[in-house]
């Protein structure tokens, strides 16, 4: 049997993974609360991409004359030009939090990326080839993970300058066992199947069968997953910059704009409130996505 009938043969094991993630993203789109969750992620997303860019305020720019103006309708002095209030030096709070928010999600949602192909490439390659391969990785992800993520994060942050890509990639580092973790299961599970040892007895190598068989199987319900994983970076961004070890100022973030106001709260509880209402937004419409992925396929595996 040549190498041409072994890929016709195996081409529906491909073509059966893809319709179950189709069928997994039909099942989530069906739920309300994916739908709810999906529209205001893109509505903040939208906002915060566009606002900064054509507001002619500046997010930085102290006005010590506009400090502590109140929301609108709040308080006496509230303005249209500002209709969360501003700072304790002037600041526009509107567009501070959508900036902050810009920053989030840019952490958030490119360190989940880095993750999962950090922490899925090298269980795959641990569970797959198993051996010494296996051996050195796992020990390896047992080592990082005694070390808590944050504590990690905070040490080598410390030591270093904090910058977006500086945060993003300490993030990755410190968050990739868990993803190699469940990887390499899925993929010990994966290698003891019919299609990978007819595979191999027609001759293909580990990496092709890996790569072009194995990984879309395995690869997409942990995807799915990893939508949640994107509020939890958010929520380490911002313990970081509450720390100042996030982004630096002048730049806006939430960590940093809300240990900036802890001495203000009676006075202009807004300035602590309003980041703390757009991350809560934004956490909760990613948890809604993500848990109606995770139910969607648990529900189209169960009956799979």
């Amino acid at each position: 049997m040549s190498m041409s009938t072994m890929t016709s043969d195996a081409a529906p094991t491909l073509e059966r993974a893809q319709s179950i993630s189709r069928r997994i993203l039909a099942s989530a789109w069906a739920m309300p609360s994916f739908r709810v969750g999906l529209f205001v992620f893109l509505a903040m997303l939208l906002v915060s991409a566009i606002y900064p860019e054509l507001s002619s305020i500046s997010a930085t720019k102290m006005v010590v004359k506009d400090k502590f103006i109140p929301p609108l309708f709040l308080g006496e002095k509230w303005t249209w030009l500002h209709p969360l209030g501003t700072d304790q030096l002037g600041r526009d709070m509107l567009l501070r939090c959508l900036i902050g928010l810009r920053y989030s999600l840019l952490i958030g949602v490119v360190t989940v990326a880095l993750v999962f192909l950090i922490g899925c490439g090298l269980g795959l390659l641990a569970g797959f080839k198993g051996g010494w391969w296996d051996t050195v990785i796992m020990r390896i992800t047992d080592a990082q993970l005694s070390i808590p993520m944050i504590i990690l994060a905070i040490t080598i942050l410390g030591v270093t300058k904090p910058e977006v890509h500086t945060i993003i990639i300490v993030l990755a580092l410190s968050g990739w066992p868990l993803y190699a973790r469940v990887a390499r299961s899925a993929a010990v599970t994966e290698r003891g199947k019919e299609y990978v040892r007819g595979l191999r007895v027609l001759g293909a190598g580990d990496w092709r069968i890996l790569l072009l068989y194995a990984a879309p199987n395995i690869l997409p319900p942990i995807a799915f997953v990893a939508v949640l994983d994107v509020a939890r970076m958010m929520i380490f961004e911002a313990i970081l910059g509450f720390l100042g070890l996030g982004i630096q100022p002048p730049t806006p973030s939430f960590g940093s704009i809300i240990s900036d106001s802890r001495k203000y709260l009676i006075n202009a509880w807004w300035i602590a409130t309003s980041p703390g209402v757009f991350l809560a937004l934004a956490l909760t419409s990613i948890n809604l996505m993500g848990s109606a992925l995770e139910k969607a396929r648990n529900k189209i595996y169960g009956g799979a």
